[in-house]
């Protein structure tokens, strides 16, 4: 079977200063907040031209407490895309601030700046773009937007650590950048794991604070917090890759190159990438209207797939109630409909990609 993604063959390649890296911590014995994170926080930050990145145990965290920081709360909206993964507006929820859905554009699957502005009310604080897939948002649009109307711009980057968006790096672009460390991830752990990044000092040092039950100093705590540290073992695990992270990125983007070449079928949209963007392919994503059948075809020659994401969030049960904006959504209920995500990860071979083409071109 061609998996989505093959974690152990990147392990394998690297499994010697892995070990090393993990076999350090443990001698070291220092687990929570030790010199592996405060390195890996330096690395990313430079890698990002940034003065502050603060590891936090996850993806969804980062998000939560980057909102958290921004002072976001009870009946503030914030505007971001209703076709991303849940977490995305479930931290809007989680501080009693109400998620306003606008729809997504295609090629690229992120929100729709043309749609933004048509959102914004009085109660509005915040937008939270999501570079979705790894191809980044439209950001020039967005800051203009967040600018005329005084909201922050929290960039949602999980999938999208090392893409460009005009030569700069997704989340050095907004006011706050979140990431995760997923294991499936482009720059990924063996674990949960996640980092914020921003320019703003202020910020940086209350996110510092609420990752550490609102603690600046140790048995002192001036803010109701969170216990959301990355883990000293993945940041030593993570900092093996971040030095080869623009490696990954460009074998992900060759593998999407050959998927181009080889797929040749007319009812097939294949994912696109903006003349200004630098996509890194986190899934590659294509669009078909008989995407079920396509998918059974594939796993019944052994090949994966996998729909993301088949709910929008605007259709999500838990928001049926708790959201604005669940109207107008027709490119994200299409997408739903007809998205299909085909293996991709650095080390996937040609000959895979061959198969799979293959496979896809002659389905009935």
């Amino acid at each position: 079977m061609i998996p989505m993604v093959d974690l152990k063959r990147q392990y394998l390649g690297l499994k010697e200063e892995i070990d090393q890296a993990i076999a350090d911590v443990l001698q070291g014995c220092q687990f929570i907040l030790g010199p592996q994170v405060v390195e890996l926080e330096q690395e990313v930050a430079t890698y990002h031209g940034l003065p502050y990145a603060i590891g936090v145990a996850n993806g969804t965290d980062a998000l939560l407490l980057a909102l958290r920081a921004l002072g976001i709360g009870r009946g503030d909206e914030v505007i971001t895309t209703p076709f991303t993964f849940f977490a995305t507006a479930e931290v809007i929820a989680q501080l009693g601030a109400i998620p306003v859905f606008a729809d997504i554009s295609l090629p690229t699957f992120n929100i729709d700046p043309a749609l933004i502005e048509k959102k914004i009310t009085k109660r509005t604080r915040a937008i939270i773009p999501v570079h979705l897939f790894g191809h980044p948002a439209e950001m020039k649009e967005i800051m203009a937007i967040a600018k005329r109307y005084d909201l922050k711009v929290v960039e949602d980057c999980a999938q999208s650590f090392g893409a460009l968006y005009q030569g700069k790096k997704t989340g050095s672009i907004g006011h706050i950048g979140c990431f995760s460390f997923f294991p499936s991830k482009n720059l990924a752990g063996y674990g949960d794991g996640g980092m914020i990044t921003t320019a703003d000092e202020e910020l940086a040092k209350r996110i510092r604070s609420l990752r550490n039950h609102g603690s600046e100093r140790r048995y002192y705590h001036s803010d109701i917090g969170y216990n959301s540290r990355l883990d000293e073992i993945q940041a030593a695990i993570i900092r093996v890759k971040l030095k080869r992270i623009d490696q990954f990125n460009e074998s992900r983007r060759l593998c999407a190159r050959l998927y181009r070449e080889y797929i040749k079928r007319p009812d097939i949209v294949l994912p696109g990438e903006l003349a200004d963007c630098t996509h890194v392919y986190h899934q590659f994503t294509l669009l078909s209207p008989g995407r079920d059948n396509l998918m059974r075809v594939l796993a019944d020659h052994q090949c994966s797939s996998a729909i993301y994401y088949p709910i929008p969030l605007h259709r999500q049960e838990v928001f049926q109630g708790g959201a604005i904006g669940k109207e107008g959504l027709s490119i994200s209920e299409r997408c739903a409909a007809q998205v299909l995500s085909l293996p991709i990860f650095p080390e996937l071979k040609r000959e895979e990609i061959e198969m799979i083409s293959h496979v896809i071109n002659h389905a009935a």
